[in-house]
């Protein structure tokens, strides 16, 4: 597994055999609050970077869920269907969202660090 990196937007992921685990912050899902049902994406899909890949819907309100790199999806997170509350309580292990088969590992390039990430969301004060 490689080291884990970040969006802008506040989704992670974490790359192994050229497969990307995508899932959102634990910034992102306090700021969303309680999580109650999570839309995700069909296997078999394309997605492109910066394209929308599930949503989530919380006590607050609806969010989408982007992709930070783009690809193929290979595997859905099913147990977010039956207790989407796992995106709350484990939002970067457990509470994962989809994997994808990255199409351009270049992309990669154009995420943050989690030191990076840090300085980011203390910025967004």
């Amino acid at each position: 597994m490689s080291e884990i990196r970040f969006s802008k937007e506040h989704e992670w992921l974490c790359t192994s055999d050229g497969v990307a685990t995508i899932g959102i912050s634990d910034y992102a899902q306090k700021q969303l609050g309680d999580i109650v049902y999570v839309e995700l994406p069909d296997i078999g899909k394309q997605i492109s970077q910066g394209e929308q890949g599930a949503v989530v819907e919380s006590v607050k309100a609806a969010s989408e869920i982007y992709a930070p790199v783009g690809g193929e999806v290979v595997e859905v997170n099913g147990r977010l269907e039956d207790d989407p509350s796992l995106v709350n309580s484990d939002p970067t292990g457990k509470g994962w969202f989809f994997k994808l088969k990255i199409a351009n590992e270049i992309e990669l390039e154009t995420l943050m660090s989690e030191i990076t990430y840090l300085e980011y969301i203390e910025g967004l004060g």
